[in-house]
């Protein structure tokens, strides 16, 4: 079965942390709690995810990213309730400011969303290269037993009419109005199942096994199932027919990634010439799509390096970084709110990480805002260019005292960038991997949280380095 909308690549990203599934259930006095789930840093969330797995995808296809004509992001639960989440991550990734796409929201169901969106488009001809992201970071509501299965990470596929090594011939939705797990305005964790068996015999494993038996007659090699709560994604699989899904390894690492749960499960099944059952599930709907690969799909043997690793921590640490524990005191916010006019003034030159390069003498002067003439030569003739994303530290500071809003051991590093450019910015972790020459990469990572919105920027990593979390503002 052919399909026109074929895709080219795959990319995936993981928090910081793993929170152990046991800890948990030991706070509230249960036993019992199996694996872990994945705990964003105080400087993660959905929109760094997203980034990161959409530059993992693109730099697979091999494709520059102002030729991507649109981004279909998902998400349950986007940074901003309103407001400009979508164009900050397409700057972020380096989109063109031309490039249209869509943010889904509102369920798990986002994730499944956005790459129908995505390739209606491509069908449809109003788009030639689409990006599809699905991140989350979820939420769960303290004491529930979704605290043990509530995870975060992100994935990402490139799409296009023609090229690559895979398609998406088929496509199933079935939609019922039950109440699954949810969160209204008023709470700031998801609820859990009011009645687990209700949830298990009469809701979920129906509406599963109605898509998925529909997606088996095409000869499905691998699955990628939902599993709420870690036992409902092998049942799922038993009432089709099959074997252990694929996406349980997902589910074992890094937790439920909810919006991202089914491309996640499935990417890396796409190693290899194989046809891939992918089903979603959330919001009162469940939908199945068929991903056939010809060939290994470029970037989908490296997911499960993505996905692994993390550093342990606690769950007190765990429910600070979700901000459900909060110290008591002043809050002492930036002397610059993130609406005012430095913001929007600089906001695409440090979201793109743009700089300045001197049309004269080649210098790329950053940050370009600041520099009115070369540093080099002195000429006020620029073309603004984007800035290589990796390179080595020249020197570094780690600073043990610290006002606030920000918290010591804080590390900064000025960076030799590999395009000749030179920056200075803060280091992912404690700085204990930090050496003059080592190589590094720039990332994006949230700042601060500040007046309700969170402010972005890139960070360096140590590349190979441990993936610890940073000293900012939480």
């Amino acid at each position: 079965m052919t399909s026109p909308v074929r895709v080219l690549a795959a990319g995936a990203a993981a928090p910081a942390r793993r929170l152990s599934a046991a800890d948990v259930a030991a706070a509230w006095g249960r036993r019992g709690g199996r694996g872990q789930v994945g705990v964003c840093a105080p400087d993660e969330d959905v929109l760094t995810m997203a980034a990161e797995a959409g530059s993992h995808a693109l730099a697979a296809a091999g494709l520059e990213n102002d030729v991507v004509d649109g981004l279909w992001w998902g998400t349950t639960r986007p940074p901003f309730a309103e407001g400009p989440s979508h164009a900050v991550l397409a700057s972020a990734l380096g989109l063109s400011a031309n490039s249209g796409g869509a943010l889904c929201a509102g369920s798990p169901h986002a994730g499944m969303d956005a790459l129908l969106g995505a390739s209606d488009a491509i069908a449809a001809g109003s788009a030639r290269v689409a990006l599809v992201v699905a991140a989350d970071a979820l939420v769960p509501g303290a004491g529930t037993s979704f605290e043990e299965r509530a995870g975060a990470g992100a994935a990402a596929v490139v799409l296009a009419a023609g090229g690559g090594q895979a398609s998406l011939p088929v496509r199933v939705t079935r939609t019922h109005p039950f109440l699954d797990r949810y969160r209204s305005d008023g709470d700031d964790g998801t609820r859990d199942f009011y009645d687990a068996r209700l949830f298990r015999e009469e809701i979920f494993l129906p509406v599963v096994q109605e898509v998925g038996e529909q997606l088996a007659a095409l000869d499905v090699d691998a699955w990628s199932l939902p599993d709420p709560d870690g036992r409902l994604g092998a049942a799922a699989a038993r009432t089709i027919g099959g074997s252990a899904p694929a996406s349980a390894s997902v589910y074992a690492a890094v937790g439920d990634t909810g919006a991202a749960a089914p491309l996640l499960g499935a990417l890396g099944s796409l190693d290899a010439a194989r046809t891939v059952g992918v089903v979603g599930f959330g919001g009162g709907r469940a939908t199945g799509v068929v991903i056939n690969a010809e060939a290994p799909v470029a970037g989908a043997a490296t997911v499960g390096e993505a996905l692994s690793g993390g550093q342990p921590t606690s769950y007190a640490e765990a429910l600070r970084a979700r901000g459900q524990l909060r110290a008591a005191g002043e809050n002492i916010p930036m002397g610059v709110p993130p609406e005012s006019a430095l913001f929007v003034r600089g906001a695409e030159e440090m979201l793109g990480l743009l700089g300045a390069r001197c049309v004269d003498c080649g210098t790329i002067n950053t940050p370009p805002t600041i520099h009115p003439f070369c540093i080099s030569c002195g000429s006020t003739k620029f073309v603004t260019v984007p800035l290589a994303r990796r390179g080595v530290v020249h020197t570094f500071v780690v600073n043990h005292t610290m006002p606030p809003p920000f918290e010591a051991p804080l590390p900064l590093a000025v960076i030799d960038l590999v395009d000749g450019a030179r920056v200075m910015l803060q280091v992912i972790g404690d700085g204990s991997d930090m050496r003059i020459g080592a190589d590094v990469e720039l990332v994006l990572r949230r700042y601060a949280f500040e007046r309700g919105v969170p402010v972005y920027g890139f960070k360096a990593r140590t590349v190979g380095g441990a993936r610890t979390e940073s000293g900012s503002e939480e």
